[in-house]
């Protein structure tokens, strides 16, 4: 939000220069993100004090030797008349007549000042010479705003405010610092002038000078017989007031109030709309100025001439439609709060006008409307739409229903200032919902403890008071606090304790707080072991080469379904659904990761020959204890495919990743974690290719699956189908049971391993894994380790057998092993596995 210097000096006095200002607001929590300056010290182009004045133009003569210029009377306050030649189009039209009683202001600069060029585009500026024009010496000049350096129009001359003082210094009139000041949703009471003039007051010990519109003229004819308003949902519309002037004259706005608005990032458009704008942002209530005799027509047509006109507010009907002030034809949604008549839209309220009863140039009866809205059914309108006007970007944010009534008082007084008219009687004040004020009792006690700062209590109370708090003390050391309006912000402002102490805390400053050290006793310190758990498989899994991805946690069921080929059992669980969704393709919170990372792969595979990645986040399961909300349940999910080593210029493996090379990382991942011995066994899963898939279980229980996908689905996400994919699902949840609070670290041996290599004929439907887990069992303390390295089938060991070779590690911390000893514990491997799964040892 851009905010003025000198519009600011309107209600309240700054002391501080603008830089220390700058800070104190930045330190309050209004982060000024820059500075611009405008004619002042700071400027790209300062103005001369003694060489850029305000001139009052006293005459427009013709030049005597040129059609297209003209020769201006000027007095500009040295006691003498100044005459100057000019070509400015917007003094023609007062050629020849006598204009002394228009006070006719302008910027005037003497020979000598420094302006910006106005025939060039560069920025180029130059110093005043005089010289002769069409014989004519020439000494001085009338400027625009190009040569002032307040805009890029070269026009015509700069006509100022007719109150502007004749001789004054134009950067006392016009040079002003502009703050753009970045405010964060919790200062959405600030996005307003008079809102930051509220927090300089506090910060400074300034009053607040408010615009006093209380002793309006209202002439006209009660505007409660002509006018009536209702509301269909009170919540999402608490107040709406309307005022009505009758009698006005469109025209432009002063130049004050243009480069106000300007300097605040509007764009003038004529007296009503800008007087709406400005009020906008002096009190940070929007409104909405309506033809009056636009609605007036359509009251005729629909009631009969003379009848009220009737503006309701309701929720949008199946179809409705609006052409809105940007000249789009919107199809409205059934949440969007309208402003009506029986003939339908008037305006999508607290967004944007209709372009029906638009104020135009003609107009010369307007319904002035400010209203409040709900601010949660505004975010959502605004999103549906895309329209972020300003006044959607206050009324998302939270305006208080009372500020509604000092918006529709100030906005009449302005338009009839400016543009004429009378007020009628009777301004509407429609208010069907008012919120309950909001009051906190405060111990004085607790601000002690929570800022460590012994602040005096008067002290407390004066902070609080500056913020317009409402302050009493019926008990000793216990303040009852109650926020003012514009604080409220539909509850969501201060409805704590905790708001107050923040609130103290930014205004005494929190730059002048000690360091101390910590009085409260400290919580016990405990390790969050699910985050922990998570790191550490972050961590294995990039030393295992794999990279991390992230996906939408949103989806659609239909896209999960594509990972079950045709005829399989779906996955029946209820979706949790989402409200309010973004688009079609986000409707729900995932069932399983797969289905995102399997998008990442797709188009990582258009790009390159091997795709590593994993991803660690939760899905969202029905509660298991019938709670509303679902359960977050975490998972891992592992995606393999492409070439089984990176390409590099000394060769590499070119060949495809298959089922083992991810049964290698998860084998990796579980050793990593120190997870007891894990097993295998085959599975069948719709999503995963058949005899390729296997569950991994830890303590007879399963804690995911993995294997090579189904050919159907990789068609389905468009996957390359040539290439296998390999993909794991792991339910964390269940893992995490397994992974031990503790482990046993040995050193490493001092003494020398010894290998032996042992082959063993078993029966065709006996895994290998039970093999090996007979081997450890029977080996001993004295086996430090067993590796398959070969699987043979032949006519040599007979059918329905193969034949299973291990390489045994045998190991001891005290003593280098003897042949003796490792051949004795080999036979009693031998013995075991001849009795308990009938193998053979082959010769």
């Amino acid at each position: 939000m851009k905010v003025p210097i000198s519009w600011l000096k309107d209600y309240v006095d700054i002391l501080l220069s603008v830089t220390e200002l700058a800070e104190r607001l930045t330190l309050a929590g209004l982060e000024v993100s820059g500075i611009e300056y405008l004619g002042i010290e700071g400027a790209s182009l300062p103005w001369d004090r003694d060489r850029i004045v305000v001139a009052h133009i006293l005459a427009v003569r013709p030049h005597p030797n040129a059609d297209r210029l003209v020769l201006a009377d000027v007095d500009y306050g040295a006691g003498q008349v100044e005459t100057v030649v000019t070509g400015a189009p917007n003094l023609f039209p007062y050629l020849g007549k006598d204009i002394r009683h228009l006070n006719l202001k302008s910027p005037f600069a003497l020979e000598g000042a420094l302006l910006f060029d106005g025939h060039k585009d560069d920025g180029s500026k130059m110093v005043l010479r005089g010289r002769a024009v069409r014989g004519i010496m020439n000494r001085h000049m009338l400027c625009s705003e190009k040569e002032l350096g307040i805009s890029d129009d070269h026009t015509g001359i700069l006509i100022l405010d007719a109150d502007a003082p004749t001789g004054m210094p134009l950067a006392d009139v016009l040079g002003t610092a502009i703050l753009d000041i970045e405010l964060t949703p919790s200062m959405a009471r600030c996005a307003s002038i008079i809102g930051v003039a509220r927090e300089v007051a506090a910060l400074t010990g300034q009053r607040v000078r408010y615009p006093d519109y209380t002793n309006l003229p209202l002439e006209g004819p009660s505007l409660s017989e002509r006018v009536v308003i209702k509301t269909e949902n009170a919540p999402l519309n608490p107040r709406f007031c309307a005022a009505l002037i009758e009698g006005i004259q469109i025209g432009p706005s002063p130049y004050w109030m243009q480069l106000r608005l300007r300097l605040a990032g509007m764009r003038p458009i004529n007296n009503v709309v800008d007087v709406s704008n400005y009020v906008m942002l002096e009190v940070g209530q929007p409104n909405h100025a309506f033809d009056y005799d636009a609605l007036r027509a359509r009251a005729d047509r629909y009631a009969g001439s003379g009848q009220p006109i009737q503006i309701i507010t309701r929720l949008a009907r199946e179809g409705e439609r609006i052409q809105t002030l940007d000249g789009v034809e919107r199809v409205l949604q059934p949440f969007t709060m309208l402003v009506t008549d029986p003939a339908g839209p008037l305006s999508i309220g607290g967004i944007m006008g209709g372009a029906e009863s638009e104020v135009h140039a003609g107009t010369r009866n307007i319904l002035l409307e400010a209203a409040a809205w709900d601010f949660i059914n505004i975010r959502r309108s605004v999103q549906a739409y895309g329209l972020n006007s300003e006044a959607a970007y206050r009324f998302s944010r939270g305006v208080h229903p009372a500020q509604a009534w000092f918006g529709a008082l100030r906005a009449a007084q302005l338009i009839q200032r400016l543009a004429g008219g009378v007020i009628a009687r009777d301004i509407i004040d429609y208010y069907p919902a008012p919120p309950p004020a909001i009051t906190v009792d405060l111990p004085l006690a607790e601000v002690r403890r929570i800022l460590g700062v012994d602040l005096p209590p008067q002290e407390v109370r004066r902070i609080l008071e500056a913020l317009e708090f409402q302050v009493d003390e019926p008990e000793k050391d216990v303040l009852y606090v109650t926020a003012p309006d514009h604080r409220m912000d539909i509850g969501a402002d201060v409805v704590g304790r905790a708001d107050l102490i923040e609130e103290i805390a930014r205004v005494y400053g929190y730059d002048r707080f000690p360091n101390t050290q910590i009085e409260d006793v400290m919580p016990p310190q405990r390790d969050n072991l699910a985050l922990l758990h998570e790191e550490l498989i972050r961590d294995l899994l990039v030393e295992a080469g794999l990279q991390e991805v992230m996906t939408y946690r949103l989806t659609s069921p239909q896209r999960e379904a594509l990972l079950c080929p045709p005829g399989a059992t779906l996955d029946k669980r209820p979706y949790v659904t989402i409200a309010n969704p973004i688009n079609p393709e986000r409707t729900v919170m995932r069932h399983s990761l797969l289905a995102g990372i399997l998008d990442v792969l797709a188009q990582n595979l258009r790009q390159r020959e091997r795709v590593v990645v994993f991803e660690l986040g939760p899905v969202f399961l029905p509660s298991s204890e019938g709670s509303e909300l679902p359960d977050e349940v975490p998972a891992l999910c592992i995606v393999l495919a492409g070439q089984r080593e990176p390409v590099v210029w000394q060769g590499s493996d070119t060949r495809l990743m298959d089922f083992f090379d991810l049964k290698g990382i998860i084998e990796a991942l579980l050793e990593g974690l120190h997870v007891s011995r894990p097993t295998f066994q085959p599975a069948d899963n719709p999503t995963y290719y058949p005899g390729r898939t296997a569950n991994v279980l830890v303590d007879n229980e399963t804690v995911g699956v993995f294997g090579q996908l189904h050919p159907l689905v990789q068609e389905a996400f468009d996957l390359p189908r040539q290439v296998p994919v390999l993909a794991a699902e792991i339910d964390l949840r269940c893992l995490e049971t397994h992974i031990p609070s503790h482990f046993t670290v040995r050193p490493l041996p001092r003494f020398p391993v010894v290998r032996q290599d042992i082959a063993l004929v078993v029966d065709e439907n006996i895994p290998a894994q039970q093999v090996e887990a007979a081997i450890m069992q029977a080996g001993g303390r004295l086996l430090a380790g067993v590796r398959l390295f070969d699987v043979y089938r032949g006519a040599q060991i007979g059918s329905g057998k193969k034949s299973l070779a291990y390489t045994l590690t045998f190991s001891a911390e005290d003593r280098t092993l003897t042949d003796q000893e490792v051949a004795r514990v080999q036979a009693r491997i031998v013995r075991s596995l001849e009795s308990s799964l009938g193998a053979q040892l082959r010769g």
